[in-house]
């Protein structure tokens, strides 16, 4: 009797699990070679390297939770406004009315759940579509925050709250950097060895299905948009202590920036496919590429046009990906040998070529920063 024996995986097929993460590890790995050849002295200085750890750590703790909603085919818009308004009311406890920093720093955080809560109930007990929902909200937080604030900025707070959004330990890593990294290991713990983890992966997969197995999807739902809410109010606390001030206008593109992150890190727009690791890879890649613009004087608005190329190749791939795996193929290596995979390495390619354009536009043309006379 023949027994069967199971052949080995290939390298490629080894590989399949991690290719949402290769995606933007490759990129970093780019802006790295581009810098180094460009700009080595100034991209790869300590003080830089900091600079962008800090800009990481502030988005890491949004695209964790976010991670979870886009995963259960959601979106929240109104994290920007849920930190600003949080961290403004923070604030006035601690500049007005003489708050301890330990008292006001928890309340902000719990009154972020809470706006994540109120999110989160009208998209389930009021069925309204989460992009709907989510942008309502958002003006009216904002609006909120314009009210109390009128036009104030708070500035010159306790040290506690400074050292949560700039400080760092002596020979050690900057303390919103710990912030965030451990705000990225509480989320893949959560994703992966818990129910709440399992249960947004089955949510996002197929809805019907996970309610016919027991699962109470709007409960998950809701429990998603609250961990979002208290995230994003964390992240405007540390804001306001990288920035030592706070004011309405404060955020404006957090949800952006936070979207794109977790997108290019591989989490599905269509639910059902998640990473924590991914959403860490992504904060990285954007905030090095930002950090790369400014360091070679691109205008501001030329970066918003690089983060917009960044985005849509990635989206266009993990789209692909999600369509070739809902039509079986499930094989990304071999799907790139098709008509529609070479169409979608073309797109990518020319979309990628162009950020490689603008950087090195950046490179040859950029004004001395210390110019003479």
């Amino acid at each position: 009797m023949a027994i069967a024996v199971s052949e080995k995986p290939s390298i490629t097929e080894r590989l399949e699990p991690y290719i949402a993460i290769i995606g933007p590890m490759v990129m970093i790995l780019a802006i790295l070679v581009f810098m180094g050849i460009v700009e080595p002295a100034r991209y790869f200085r300590a003080t830089n390297l900091n600079l962008i750890l800090l800009d990481a750590a502030l988005y890491m703790p949004m695209a964790m939770a976010m991670t979870f909603v886009i995963t259960q085919r959601g979106i929240d818009l109104s994290i920007g406004s849920i930190a600003a308004l949080s961290a403004i009311i923070m604030a006035f406890l601690i500049k007005q009315y003489g708050f301890s920093v330990y008292v006001a720093v928890p309340i902000a955080i719990a009154l972020g759940a809470v706006m994540g809560l109120i999110n989160g109930l009208i998209i389930t007990r009021f069925n309204v579509p989460d992009l709907i929902g989510t942008l309502a909200m958002d003006l009216v937080y904002r609006g909120f925050a314009l009210v109390l604030a009128k036009g104030l900025v708070l500035a010159r707070f306790p040290d506690f709250l400074t050292d949560m959004g700039r400080g760092q330990i002596p020979g050690f890593v900057p303390i919103p950097v710990l912030i965030g990294l451990a705000t990225m290991i509480g989320g893949y713990v959560i994703l992966k060895r818990t129910y709440f983890g399992r249960y947004t992966v089955a949510i996002g997969s197929n809805p019907e299905a996970a309610e016919l197995t027991g699962i109470s999807v709007n409960r998950h739902k809701v429990y998603a948009y609250v961990l979002c809410g208290a995230c994003a109010a964390l992240a405007g606390v540390m804001l306001t202590g990288k920035l030592n001030a706070i004011q309405a206008t404060s955020a404006p593109y957090f949800n952006l920036h936070v979207i794109a992150a977790v997108v290019v890190g591989g989490t599905s727009l269509f639910g059902g496919r998640a990473s924590i690791i991914g959403s860490f890879a992504g904060v990285l890649l954007l905030s090095m590429m930002i950090n790369a613009l400014v360091t070679l004087r691109i205008e501001f608005f030329w970066q918003s046009v690089a983060s917009g190329v960044v985005i849509i190749s990635s989206v266009a791939l993990y789209t692909w990906m999600q369509k070739k795996d809902r039509d079986g193929s499930n094989r990304f290596l071999s799907g790139l040998k098709t008509p529609e995979g070479q169409k979608m390495l073309r797109f990518s390619a020319a979309l990628i070529g162009v950020l490689i354009a603008l950087l090195a536009v950046g490179a040859l043309f950029a004004g001395d920063p210390n110019p003479s006379g």
